[in-house]
């Protein structure tokens, strides 16, 4: 066996455990796409349960109501979606301004202090948020005492403005995490530029626009496709939590319906039938989008 051989077997050795990883919990749940065809009522064994055909897949089309109730849904999502698509550049933005704080102390102190989020549960954020703005609440109580308002008002009961207050949430909980990439990405800028850009007169606002930022332009616009691939998958736990009877119409997003038809009324099989063609939709988008880099970028991601 040559050097090369050898070399390839050991380069391939090292990635096995990943592509491993990969097919147990990225392919091999695709079985699960077969309860779809089926009319499965657990705990029965799939074997016990009559074969359907496309009858769920149809299901979803032939009721009005069914037809208007995904319309919203998909309404729901793509706005949350969209708003933290709209807003990617956040994290960005806050990386470069973190990377300006000349305190090293104070700097570190705000990284930590806005990456701890991250790893607080869902439900330790909504225990925040009820504890706030419970209709007994931080929020209202203070209210109150002020005389600003004579009765409490129900921020998390209310359904207005919910899409904007969940982004809220979600951009308080990740943009530290978030920013930790452009922070790595800062770091390895060639010093040298910034020291001749000084040197010719540059001020920071110059260097940060004209140096920083573009450096980081590549990162942000590779992070930016794989968000667009990943458009409809915009999680649950969020929106489990925080989700009532007077909210869910507008905050129930895609895989929010899946998990509430399965748990309810709905069934099983349709709600696998609903992810089936989530997960084809995602599949057309991260085509549509690396055709798209590879046109205005000149590479692709895939």
């Amino acid at each position: 066996m040559t050097k090369k051989k050898i070399y390839s077997l050991k380069l391939f050795i090292l990635v096995l455990p990943f592509i491993l990883l990969v097919l147990a919990f990225s392919y091999y749940p695709l079985y699960g796409w077969m309860y779809a065809f089926y009319d499965y009522k657990p705990p029965k064994l799939l074997s016990d349960c009559p074969f359907v055909g496309f009858k769920w897949f149809q299901s979803l089309i032939n009721s009005q109501t069914k037809i208007d109730q995904i319309v919203q849904v998909l309404k729901n999502t793509f706005a949350m979606s969209g708003l933290t698509l709209g807003t990617s550049w956040l994290p960005m933005i806050f990386a470069v301004f973190l990377n300006e704080i000349r305190g090293v102390r104070f700097r570190k102190f705000v990284q930590t202090v806005t990456t701890l989020p991250n790893f607080v549960s869902w439900v330790m954020v909504y225990s925040i948020a009820f504890a706030l703005f419970n209709s007994t609440g931080m929020m209202n109580s203070l209210l109150l005492k002020t005389g600003l308002i004579s009765q409490p008002i129900l921020f998390l009961q209310s359904s207005s403005h919910v899409w904007f207050t969940q982004w809220l949430w979600l951009t308080w909980k990740n943009l530290g995490w978030a920013a930790i990439m452009y922070i790595a990405a800062i770091s390895s800028i060639d010093d040298e530029m910034i020291q001749a850009a000084r040197v010719d007169g540059a001020s920071r606002m110059q260097i940060i626009w004209h140096i920083t930022i573009p450096s980081l332009l590549p990162t942000y616009f590779v992070l930016l496709v794989l968000n667009v691939a990943n458009f409809l998958n915009n999680g649950m736990e969020q929106y489990y939590v925080f989700q009532n009877a007077f909210n869910k119409e507008y905050i129930q997003v895609l895989d929010l319906y899946v998990y509430n038809m399965a748990m309810g009324s709905g069934g099983y099989s349709v709600s696998v039938a609903i992810s089936m063609l989530k997960s084809l939709v995602s599949v057309v988008l991260l085509v549509i989008v690396n055709g798209a880099s590879k046109k205005i970028r000149g590479e692709s991601i895939l």
